[in-house]
C-alpha cells in the first residue's frame, strides 16, 4: 500500500469522533470546558534525514515539525511523548531536543526508547490545548474564501541543497505558533505546508470540497528560477490558510488564491487544472 491507500483502510476501523475522519493532522477532544489538540509525527533516516545529519538539529526537527501541526491548529503546546531509537550521538540528540524544547516552551512528558539494527526512526506525539473553538480545521474553506500562506516556500529546499542563505531553514524550522493561536479566530481552514504547497493546497480542497484556484505569480517563492520546485519540495512549515475575503489579518500572509464551489479539479495552477495528486507534492509509498 502507498500512504494515500493505507490511510484510506484505516478509516474503516474504528474512529474516535475526534479523529475527524483522519482528514486532519490532528486529533481534537474535548474534556468540559478544554480542548486536547493531539498529533503525532515520525522521521526515519533516509527518508527525513541523511544518515550522516546532525542528531542534533535531527531532534530539533522532529520537535517542530509535531509543534507546527499544533500550529495549525491555533493550539498552545502542552508537552511531548517521544520515540527514541538507540545510535549514534545519542548525546548531541539529547542536545537538540532540549533547545527544541526550550525554545518552544514545551515539557517532555515521556516516551519510549528501543534499539534496532537497521536505520533509526524517531517518532513524537505534542499535545497541546485550544485557544479558540471550533478548532480549524482542513475541511472549512468555502466557495468565495481567499487562499493565504505564510512566508515564502521553498527555503527548505535551498537549505537541504547546502544553500548557506537557507541551512536553518531545513535543519532548524521553527513552527508557526504565534501565528497560529492569532489566525485561529478568523479563518475558515488551515493546515501546515509539510508535504508541498500544491499537494497540501490539493488536500485543503478535497477535504473542503472546493476548488482552489491559485495566482501563479502570487505565491511568494525563495527562489524564482526554481518556481516549479518551491511549490512542490514542501518541508517550509509554513501556514496554508483560508479566509473570507474582507478578513483584516493580524499577521503577514500572501494572498494566493481564490476557493469557488467544486469543479473539474480540486486545485487549479493559474488556469491549467491539476487533476491528479501526482508531481505535485511529497507522499509516501
Amino acid at each position: 500500500m502507498n500512504e494515500a491507500r493505507f490511510i484510506d483502510a484505516l478509516r474503516r476501523l474504528p474512529l474516535h469522533p475526534g479523529a475527524r475522519g483522519l482528514e486532519d493532522d490532528c486529533a481534537v477532544i474535548t474534556f468540559g470546558s478544554e480542548t486536547l489538540v493531539i498529533n503525532h509525527d515520525m522521521m526515519a533516516e533516509g527518508t527525513h534525514f541523511r544518515a550522516d545529519a546532525d542528531m542534533a538539529d535531527v531532534a530539533w526537527k522532529l520537535v517542530a515539525a509535531n509543534l507546527s501541526d499544533l500550529a495549525a491548529k491555533g493550539a498552545e503546546p502542552l508537552g511531548v511523548l517521544l520515540g527514541h531509537t538507540l545510535g549514534r550521538e545519542d548525546a548531541r540528540f539529547l542536545d537538540g531536543l532540549n533547545a527544541a524544547l526550550e525554545a518552544f516552551g514545551t515539557p517532555l512528558l515521556g516516551g519510549d526508547t528501543v534499539a534496532v539494527s537497521g536505520g533509526r526512526t524517531f517518532a513524537m506525539t505534542a499535545i497541546g490545548r485550544a485557544t479558540h473553538t471550533p478548532v480549524p480545521a482542513r475541511s472549512g474553506a468555502k466557495a468565495g474564501d481567499a487562499i493565504f500562506v505564510t512566508g515564502q516556500v521553498g527555503r527548505a529546499m535551498l537549505g537541504f541543497e547546502g544553500d548557506p542563505a537557507h541551512l536553518t531553514a531545513f535543519n532548524r524550522p521553527v513552527p508557526r505558533l504565534a501565528e497560529g493561536r492569532a489566525l485561529a479566530p478568523l479563518v475558515s481552514a488551515m493546515m501546515d505546508v509539510s508535504d508541498g504547497l500544491l499537494i497540501d493546497c490539493r488536500r485543503m480542497a478535497q477535504a473542503s470540497g472546493v476548488t482552489f484556484t491559485l495566482a501563479t505569480d502570487a505565491i511568494p517563492v525563495a527562489d524564482p528560477a526554481r518556481y516549479d520546485d518551491c511549490i512542490r519540495w514542501g518541508d517550509d512549515y509554513e501556514l496554508l490558510f483560508t479566509a473570507a475575503t474582507d478578513v483584516i489579518l493580524p499577521i503577514d500572509a500572501a494572498r494566493i488564491g481564490q476557493v469557488s464551489s467544486a469543479g473539474p479539479a480540486p486545485l487549479v495552477l493559474g488556469d491549467v487544472p491539476l487533476p491528479g495528486s501526482d508531481n505535485l507534492g511529497y507522499e509516501h509509498g
